[in-house]
């Protein structure tokens, strides 16, 4: 997967979100998302994070036209808290936090990422 955003930029990114500066949280969460895309190489699964951004990553099966028959959607917040170990999958599927589709809908082994 080709980066869009420069390591040292996402970097800063995360670490302005964790000390509260939400204004960097766009971009946290697109490196974020890049980062799982580079780790968990594939197109099985798309992980939606609207309004900020999407990847498709797992490798598996392809699908080539229309849904992907595994979407796991979330808000920005819970990615972020997801992607840096401040919430666990399980903790967050419980909590309604995220929606995920599909029998091959989930990335637990695969995060943290920070």
């Amino acid at each position: 997967m080709r980066r869009k955003i420069k390591e040292q930029d996402g970097r800063l990114a995360i670490d302005a979100v964790l000390a509260a500066d939400a204004s960097q949280l766009a971009t946290a969460v697109r490196y974020l998302l890049e980062e799982l895309g580079t780790r968990a190489e594939g197109n099985t699964v798309e992980v939606r994070v609207p309004p900020f951004g999407a990847v498709q990553c797992v490798e598996g099966p392809r699908h080539t036209r229309g849904t992907p028959p595994n979407v796991i959607e979330m808000s920005p917040e819970t990615w972020f808290a997801l992607a840096v170990g401040q919430i666990s999958w399980d903790a967050a599927v419980a909590s309604g936090s995220i929606h995920a589709s599909g029998t091959r809908a989930e990335i637990k082994d695969h995060l943290p990422l920070v």
